[in-house]
């Protein structure tokens, strides 16, 4: 029996189990491929950012925005979201298909200016370091059928840019996952959840203070120098010396109000606080100090009362400005 046709036909019956098999392979990774989310590349220069408004918790920011991506059914001039911004102006838009590598790609630039709502960290106001934050996400597809990819080629804001009273320290660029407690009223989702992808931006910056520091705080000290030189005023004008005292306690909390009327309410303790409650309590010391005094002078012992003013004002002088220089230095250090 000839069995060389018999063992070529098993061959080749073989032969193309196996090309079957690796075309199924082949094709359950191409649909594996097919199904991966969609890749935007995208870059920002930021131009300008201006009108810091702490009291309402905003500023505006102006910059350039760029995306690269293949997907052609992507509407980034519809469906661009950035989210925590109160108003967004697009002044120009601009859309390309570049085709020249062969697959056709699309190149979205956008100029945007945009007031953007952000929150605060003035515990050591006015030697604050703030971050302000923008984000981009896309409404048209979740984290599923859409990624973003950084674009960090180049600068990222234009350095020349003034930003009166504040220095910029770094521009930092990363993607991520934005996720929302929320199915948007789609009753075919398991859980209440959405997912986004987010292209954020965060830039950090430093005020230069020493010049709005004596602004808001010289008041408050000569108000408390005031207080300071009723240890040198004689016993015989006490009234004078409580009369000065009260006035500069006084002046020391309006002081106060005007530099709180231009910051945001917070819960925290301030450096501004700080000094305003270590001053009022000194020029406390300072009154409770002239009445022991006003007393000395009444028993006749006049001598012991200058002494005691003395010793005082030495005292609290050295302890006042001690004081000072710590909390202002840990202020501007943290």
């Amino acid at each position: 029996m000839n069995l060389v046709p018999l063992l070529k036909f098993k061959w080749k019956r073989h032969f193309g189990c196996i090309n079957i098999f690796i075309l199924l392979l082949a094709s359950v990774h191409c649909s594996a491929q097919n199904t991966g989310p969609d890749t935007v590349k995208v870059g920002i220069y930021i131009t300008s950012i201006h009108d810091i408004d702490f009291k309402q918790k905003e500023f505006t920011a102006t910059f350039w925005l760029w995306l690269r991506y293949k997907n052609l059914e992507l509407d980034f001039d519809r469906y661009l979201e950035i989210p925590q911004a109160k108003t967004v102006n697009k002044s120009f838009s601009s859309t390309t298909i570049d085709s020249t590598l062969g697959t056709p790609e699309a190149y979205v630039l956008l100029k945007i200016q945009c007031v953007m709502k952000d929150s605060w960290r003035i515990e050591n106001f006015p030697f604050d370091v703030q971050k302000l934050r923008i984000s981009v996400e896309n409404s048209q597809f979740d984290s599923s059928a859409l990624v973003f990819v950084p674009d960090t080629l180049g600068e990222n804001y234009d350095k020349r840019f003034t930003l009166r009273g504040w220095t910029i320290d770094s521009c930092l660029l990363s993607v991520g996952i934005k996720t929302y407690e929320t199915s948007f009223g789609l009753d075919s989702t398991t859980k209440p959840i959405s997912k986004y992808s987010a292209f954020r931006v965060r830039l950090s910056m430093h005020r230069e203070a020493m010049g709005i520091f004596w602004k808001l705080f010289l008041g408050m000290y000569i108000a408390f120098l005031i207080a300071f030189i009723c240890f040198f005023i004689h016993h015989d004008s006490m009234d004078s010396r409580f009369g000065l005292s009260v006035g500069s306690l006084f002046a020391v909390i309006g002081n106060k109000y005007i530099i709180d009327s231009s910051l945001p309410e917070t819960t925290s303790f301030t450096l501004v606080d700080t000094l305003h409650g270590l001053t009022l309590f000194f020029i406390f010391i300072v009154i409770a100090a002239t009445t022991y005094s006003l007393k000395l002078s009444k028993t006749h012992r006049g001598e012991k009362g200058d002494r005691f003013d003395n010793r005082m004002a030495v005292a609290m002088g050295l302890l006042y400005i001690i004081l000072n220089i710590w909390f202002i230095y840990r202020a501007n250090e943290s």
